[in-house]
């Protein structure tokens, strides 16, 4: 009786594992469909797709010389809501508030400044707003345990219509640390693709992670918990040697289409690669 028990066991044992195995294999997984390269000078920090699939990107030279002038030196990784633009902007390191600029359909552009809260790092690296076009999520520099979200500027209807200040309305707690997130955005209601640039190897066995943040809840404003996971190594391809860096990222819900850029070393640098995936 008791080696019929145990043979039936690992009978089941074998049965659940060849499951497991399967259902594995059968799970999509994010396949490269092409490359393309714009100016890094223009297109270097990031990239949104439009409505109309033609794509729109930011660089250290898009900057807006009124913008600069008012000490705004840094864009992140922009995107787009309802035709609307979201641009996260930083200053210098002494810095007490970051900025997002929202350019409406019309070409009116609106700033809504955030104070930094107590132990909130100056750096503002990207804007991904909710499919619900209600809450905006940035991040910051370093080693992380945190995105920020914020109420998204005009199309929530809790932020003033014509810029002003952009209290913060919670934060998604990661579930693992990461480090040095360029860029995220929304695949669906509870799913975030994330670039790091992080190169060490220490936090996930990738080189230059995309990492995958589920959420416990669709965001509403309350705290939510992100599950983090790698799915790849961004690319790391050129001609030229050295640190490559991870930039921004884009999903265009439309084709189903993401796209990731990296910003080759040394003279290659003046044009970065935006690699193409699609879910096969």
């Amino acid at each position: 009786m008791r080696r019929q028990l145990f043979a039936s066991a690992a009978l089941s044992a074998a049965v659940a594992l060849g499951a497991a195995t399967s259902a594995a294999a059968a799970e999509p997984v994010w396949q490269e469909t092409g490359t393309a390269y714009v100016d890094s000078l223009g297109g270097g920090q990031g990239l949104a797709s439009r409505a109309d699939g033609s794509l729109l990107h930011r660089g250290l030279g898009s900057i807006p010389l009124d913008l600069r002038l008012k000490g705004w030196n840094h864009v992140g990784d922009p995107d787009i809501a309802r035709g609307y633009v979201f641009d996260a902007y930083q200053g210098a390191d002494t810095a007490t508030s970051k900025m997002f600029a929202v350019t409406t359909p019309d070409g009116k552009r609106y700033e809504y400044v955030h104070p930094l809260d107590a132990g909130e790092k100056v750096n503002n690296s990207f804007a991904a707003v909710s499919p619900d076009a209600q809450w905006l999520v940035s991040g910051e520099w370093g080693d992380q345990d945190r995105l920020q979200v914020f109420p998204a500027p005009l199309l929530n209807p809790a932020t003033p219509p014509t810029g002003g200040a952009l209290p913060q309305a919670a934060q998604i707690t990661l579930d693992k640390p990461v480090r040095d997130i360029q860029g995220c955005d929304f695949v669906n209601d509870t799913r975030l693709l994330c670039a790091s640039d992080d190169g060490s190897r220490t936090l996930f066995p990738e080189d230059r992670p995309l990492l995958q943040v589920d959420l416990t809840h669709r965001l509403d404003g309350s705290p939510v918990t992100g599950h983090v996971s790698s799915l790849f190594a961004l690319p790391q391809r050129s001609v030229c040697t050295g640190t490559f860096e991870a930039e921004g990222v884009d999903y265009e819900a439309a084709t189903g289409t993401l796209r990731a850029e990296v910003v080759p070393p040394g003279v290659c640098k003046v044009a970065t690669t935006v690699y193409s995936y699609r879910l096969g």
